[in-house]
């Protein structure tokens, strides 16, 4: 008996569940339809390095007019044969236009020569905002620290893999990278958050970043802009780039 009146109780419910589920079937499915507003059309790029045709170009092999050097100067780095090559002691350049949340491409590569080791071998780096530096380091055989090898956060996060090609040859960065947000105060609202492929690799998912990058010390924010230049670092190695584009968000 009891058996007979679980059987039929269980029945009930499942008839009651598909009873209730029949309106959202039976519903108009144009009300779930979002058409406006209608995303803006672009034409990609042939392939995924090219710029699609939203894109600021920041170094197409030609010249260096979109940066500027060291106290505003001019840039005092070499461009030849397609590429933008760090000149040791000239100091760092940075874009003369500001960024924030932002969709970032950067080719870049390591002297075939292999010198030093470490921290001492192809060591440049991309600073978002001017303060938040993905690591350019010759990774490839060369043990160093792991947040501060190539793909790393410097001195925050290491990167998920070691995706690095050997020394000489073009490797890449595509960067999604989302600006902290601050209140009036100066305290911090929302950290920034990156997404980097290392030559096609996830190596940064929706990270977190701890703030400003320190060489010493832990990393912490300070409240800034909402659209700050980018910067490439002078290490002292003759480290090259490419292809450089940018997509503002």
């Amino acid at each position: 008996m009891v058996k007979r009146f679980v059987c039929a109780f269980a029945f009930i419910i499942c008839v009651y569940a598909v009873q209730a589920q029949k309106p959202l079937r039976q519903g108009d499915p144009k009300l779930s339809e979002v058409w406006e507003p209608e995303p803006k059309v672009i034409t990609p790029g042939k392939t995924s390095s090219d710029a699609p045709s939203d894109a600021i170009i920041l170094f197409d092999g030609q010249n260096a007019n979109a940066w500027a050097g060291k106290d505003n100067g001019p840039v005092k780095w070499k461009v030849e044969n397609g590429a933008l090559t760090v000149a040791a002691g000239t100091g760092e350049i940075h874009t003369k236009q500001g960024f924030g949340d932002c969709q970032l491409h950067v080719e870049w590569r390591t002297p075939a020569e292999v010198k030093g080791d470490g921290q001492g071998r192809g060591n440049s780096g991309i600073f978002l905002m001017g303060r938040y530096e993905l690591q350019v380091l010759d990774s490839y055989k060369n043990r160093t620290y792991s947040n501060g090898q190539a793909g790393s956060i410097y001195k925050q996060l290491p990167p998920l893999v070691n995706a690095s090609r050997g020394p000489g040859e073009w490797q890449t960065y595509d960067i999604i990278f989302i600006a902290p947000r601050f209140y009036e105060d100066g305290s911090v609202k929302s950290r920034a958050q990156i997404t980097v492929l290392h030559n096609g690799v996830l190596v940064q998912n929706n990270s977190t970043l701890w703030g400003s990058t320190q060489y010493i010390g832990i990393a912490t924010y300070e409240k800034h802009g909402d659209k700050e230049p980018l910067v490439l670092q002078d290490h002292g190695n003759p480290t090259s780039f490419r292809n450089i584009w940018i997509r503002p968000l």
